[in-house]
């Protein structure tokens, strides 16, 4: 009988302790901001054409100020917790933005959409030195030179521009600027959009 009782209650327990989890992470380490009132970085000459209506449409949606309905979703399956967050106006689902926590990185997606459709995502992603909870004690214990420090972290950036479902052009912050293989571009095209479909299902 207890059992029975329990059971029901532990998608709750689940999602209180994550939400603990979230609340300990950033305490310790400063979020990374969401996008606001920026111009995309300049694209390439042979696809200024293409990419001009996506970058002007990143900029026209992240200088929104006002959204007529934000809705905040939890996300369970991230290790230190994490939260999805929907933006709309009159109606229209305008931008995505998925955060998710672990304890040696910080993600943060931005998924941007026009006329329906995905057609840019910005991935930040912040590789922590050390674990969130490798502190000065733990440092010394293991004989190591450095505790977790979020001025010694880094982050990597994506880029990546959408027409009708295909992946026209990706930008990394750490590469030299040579373009992809095709080959990757396409697994890259499968991943994200399979993790925005996920996030489309959550609403």
């Amino acid at each position: 009988m207890l059992i029975k009782k329990v059971i029901p209650l532990l998608p709750l327990f689940l999602l209180w302790m994550g939400s603990i989890a979230l609340q300990a992470q950033t305490g310790k380490a400063k979020l990374l901001p969401e996008t606001a009132n920026q111009e995309d970085l300049p694209a390439n000459e042979y696809l200024q054409q293409k990419l001009q209506p996506i970058r002007d449409n990143f900029k026209r949606i992240n200088s929104t100020t006002r959204w007529s309905r934000i809705k905040k979703i939890d996300l369970p399956q991230t290790g230190e917790g994490g939260i999805a967050t929907f933006y709309y106006q009159k109606g229209k689902l305008e931008k995505i933005v998925s955060r998710q926590f672990g304890e040696t990185f910080q993600q943060l997606n931005e998924y941007y959409l026009l006329n329906g459709q995905l057609s840019f995502v910005l991935e930040r992603y912040y590789r922590y030195n050390r674990p969130i909870y490798y502190d000065s004690t733990a440092m010394k214990a293991a004989n190591d030179t450095e505790a977790f420090a979020i001025d010694s972290s880094e982050i990597e950036e994506d880029r990546s521009y959408f027409e009708r479902g295909t992946l026209l052009h990706l930008v990394n912050n750490q590469d030299c600027g040579a373009p992809f293989a095709a080959d990757y571009l396409k697994e890259e095209q499968q991943r994200i959009l399979a993790d925005y479909k996920r996030l489309r299902q959550l609403k």
